[in-house]
């Protein structure tokens, strides 16, 4: 669509472009329109509501990632290169100068690593050259211990899930694990060798650091050692991240320089024939390891990480605003004279810069620095550096040496003894030693030999000397923590925890070292973990394990944490078999409150035995299986394990169908282990169980549960609680139903109780007649009693009726007897 179509602007054309276009000799309309003629590539992202067309131009991104990380060197002036240049060297020599008290103390101690013999002429020819052996003996020590915590056989790397663990993180966590390791050990083929330096020199220097980038000549990430010589920061700086310069010394050869040339890395400029700037401890080093740095042809470079303000740089940033994205930086004046973080690298000799890079995020306001170094620290001492066994024990090693080259002497001079002779005593053969069994011709001017020749009175190596030896050995030694603890002053049956007391004891030193060490690696392994994900291919080299998706790498490591495979809280591995032991008798007295295949596990790992999950498989190592699987697992003593997504009840009725049958019953009785197998198969049928409560507590509330072991909040904890309890009583309402229906079919089909139900019809029948029969000799005995009542009642009456009449004719007859009487009686004669 050419811009002619587009509807003209409310607004006039840019003031000036009419005399631009009349500088130009006139220019047509066609042409106009063929050099303003603008290609819209979605039409529908820039057309309007109204049917208009709206077209922003903007000048290309200045923050692309390839402008950002590009030498800013090439475009900047010579005489601000050159100025820089000057500054940062000025710089850097003061930084050299502000440690010299460290590195004489360094070169003092490299003179009695006893690497080299050395040859004396002082207090005679050929005197004892040797030295103390404490020193060399604490830093190979170290080494060796620290090499094999650091860097087992499996891998030096192990990875930790970061927030709620999920089957997902966890196979993630396996691959990354894998992954790292496999970098480390086999496409890093340098990262071993490097890292065994670098132990070395930590313990004699007490500082060492690993750069870790990507090397542009390899195509990848490495990790390379720096001594700490190579390292300078500025007067004052305690650590890495707060130090506003750090210089790294580096020495290419012309081979090398030319080639990062040609790649556009470093520029194009010509630096003449090299000069070697060894320091006093690099001359050093060279002497004691039989060297000489005449022949050194290789540059000296000096590439400084610094907080830096450049000319010709910072201010075109603020001024086209590609400063990171960040448009209000330019409107604040203060903000203008900010130092950034810049990498700059200088040839010493000719102080040409070769490049000059940003070392910050593109993205990040803060400019906050890139870091490249890390920082391994024996002994923290009072400045930047840390004390290494030259600083701690160097002393002891003079010391050593010295009364050690005193009793060799001395034995020398008492086994070989000089003395005075007669001038004109002469004997064949000159002064050289009498060998054994041999016999010289010898002239004597007068007298016997015995009056010719006087011995000096040498004496015996001091026994007071070797004991003062000895006690100083031992005590570089001990502050050395190198020290041997002495096993025969200890009992057989001395307990666990007295031996890991004395253990920890004699270790603590050591543990503390190999815990900073521990921390730096964890320092080292977070930046490779990062150069990996974001520069590397985005892909899998290899089929990973649990999934055929190489494409998965980058969200696989933003999942999970690497950390070193090095246990910072245990420093050897006798620590660790003591403390294992340890808990190995306690689970003895409990075994039910401990998961023994897991310690047993762990105690195998420790022992750095291979394949200890095919030894002692754990219930962690299981993945999700069929029912039949499951069965033959248990069969065979295998662990099993229930998953949260599998159906419960399916697996269940398997499992009890496996345990009811007859054949299988018979087999399993015949084992010996037959409890434990049925224990270990009714223990994950309760596993099931649960899971299967769980889910069906789920469809009571219609919403799922949180996963098992993640750690609610309080409020959310007890409504969830009370949820649950109210869920939990329907349910085990619904169970009883489900139970005594369940319980009546059942019993409508058993034989056994049709006819139990029969003899109960039965009885009740002759229950009923029998209540029916009392019944009726109730009714019969009370019709009885009622009979008899009224015949007691008629006898009674009878009873009554006759008294009465008895009683009547007895009065009746005594009245008849007294008229009797009266009547019968004579008269009165008187009357």
């Amino acid at each position: 669509m050419p811009v002619n179509s587009i509807d003209k602007g409310p607004y006039a054309a840019p003031q000036g472009i009419e005399a631009e276009l009349d500088d130009m000799g006139g220019i047509s309309d066609e042409d106009l329109d063929i050099m303003l003629e603008i290609d819209i590539v979605d039409p529908d992202m820039v057309t309007l509501d109204d049917g208009s067309v709206e077209i922003i131009l903007t000048a290309e991104d200045d923050a692309e990632e390839g402008d950002f990380d590009a030498n800013l060197a090439e475009t900047l002036d010579e005489g601000v290169q050159q100025t820089l240049a000057s500054d940062l060297i000025e710089l850097i020599d003061a930084d050299i100068n502000n440690r010299k008290d460290w590195a004489d103390t360094f070169v003092k101690g490299l003179e009695v690593l006893g690497f080299r013999y050395e040859e004396r002429t002082e207090p005679w020819e050929d005197a004892c050259g040797a030295f103390s052996s404490v020193l060399a003996e604490a830093a190979i020590r170290f080494q060796a211990e620290a090499m094999s915590e650091t860097f087992p056989s499996m891998g030096p790397v192990k990875t930790k899930v970061m927030g709620q663990v999920t089957r997902e993180k966890e196979e993630a966590a396996g691959r990354v694990k894998e992954d790292m390791n496999y970098q480390l050990t086999e496409r890093m083929v340098e990262y071993r060798p490097e890292h065994e330096r670098m132990l070395y020199a930590l313990g004699l220097a007490g500082s060492a650091f690993k750069k870790v980038y990507i090397d542009p000549a390899l195509g990848r990430q490495v990790a390379i050692f720096i001594p700490a010589e190579d390292m300078l920061v500025p007067y004052g700086a305690s650590n890495l991240e707060s130090a506003e310069r750090i210089t790294h010394v580096m020495r290419k050869t012309e081979n090398e320089i030319k080639r990062l040339q040609a790649s556009g890395f470093y520029c194009d400029v010509d630096l003449g024939e090299p000069q070697s700037f060894p320091s006093d401890i690099e001359k050093k080093k060279a002497e004691e390891g039989g060297y000489s740095l005449t022949d050194d042809d290789r540059y000296t470079i000096y590439e400084v990480h610094a907080d830096l303000v450049i000319e010709g740089i910072d201010e075109d940033d603020i001024e086209d605003g590609s400063d990171v994205g960040d448009d209000k930086g330019k409107d604040n004046k203060e903000d203008e004279q900010l130092a950034k973080p810049y990498v700059v690298t200088i040839e010493r000799a000719t102080e040409k810069v070769l490049s000059i890079r940003r070392n910050w995020e593109p993205n990040d306001p803060l400019h906050k620095k890139r870091q490249h170094f890390v920082h391994y620290v024996y002994v923290p001492g009072f400045g930047f550096y840390g004390l290494g066994l030259i600083h701690i024990i160097g002393g002891y090693s003079r010391a050593g040496t010295s009364l050690l080259r005193q009793l060799v002497d001395a034995g020398t001079l008492s086994n070989l003894p000089g003395g005075l002779k007669a001038r004109g005593m002469r004997v064949k053969g000159d002064d050289t030693p009498i060998g054994p069994g041999e016999f010289r011709d010898v002239d004597i001017p007068s007298g016997a030999i015995k009056d010719n020749i006087m011995m000096l009175p040498y004496k015996e190596p001091s026994q007071v000397l070797l004991a003062l030896m000895t006690q100083i050995n031992e005590d570089g030694r001990r502050l050395g923590a190198i020290s041997d603890m002495n096993i025969s002053d200890m009992s057989a049956q001395a307990p666990v925890g007295t031996t890991l007391a004395l253990l920890e004891r004699t270790l603590k030193p050591m543990a503390a070292v190999q815990a900073r060490v521990h921390y730096a690696m964890k320092q080292e392994f977070k930046l490779l973990k990062e150069l990996i994900r974001d520069y590397t291919s985005e892909t899998y080299s290899y089929d990973p394990q649990d999934t055929t998706d190489r494409k998965i790498k980058q969200s696989d490591y933003d999942m999970v944490e690497v950390i070193p495979v090095s246990d910072p809280n245990s420093s050897t591995m006798a620590q660790r078999v003591v403390q294992y032991q340890a808990v190995l008798q306690m689970a003895q007295q409990a075994p039910q409150i401990y998961n023994l295949p897991q310690l047993h596990r762990q105690m195998i790992e420790v022992l750095g035995v291979k394949n200890a999950d095919k030894l002692v498989p754990i219930e962690d190592d299981q993945k999700p299986t069929d029912p039949v699987s499951e069965n033959m697992h248990v069969l065979i003593g295998k662990p099993v394990k229930a998953f949260i997504y599998q159906d419960h009840d399916a697996h269940i009725a398997a499992h009890t169908s496996f345990m009811q049958d007859p054949m299988i019953a018979q087999t399993i009785g015949q084992n010996p282990q037959a409890q434990q197998l049925m224990a270990a198969l009714q223990a994950h049928i309760a596993e099931h169980l649960g899971f299967s409560y769980r889910k069906q507590i789920e469809e009571r509330l219609g919403a799922p549960l949180p996963v098992p072991g993640e750690e609610l909040p309080e409020e959310i904890e007890i409504q969830l609680a009370r949820l649950v309890a109210e869920a939990g009583k329907q349910l085990a309402q619904e169970h009883q139903q489900q139970a005594a229906q369940q319980q009546a079919q059942q019993q409508a089909q058993d034989p056994m109780f049709q006819l139990q139900q029969g003899e109960l019809k039965v009885k009740q029948a002759e229950v009923a007649r029998k209540q029916a029969k009392d019944q009726a000799d109730i009714q019969f005995n009370e019709q009885k009693l009622g009979l008899d009542r009224e015949r007691l009642q008629v006898e009674s009456q009878r009873n009554a009726n006759q008294t009465s009449s008895q009683d009547r004719q007895a009065q009746q007859k005594m009245r008849v007897d007294v008229m009797k009487h009266v009547t019968q009686k004579p008269p009165n004669s008187g009357g």
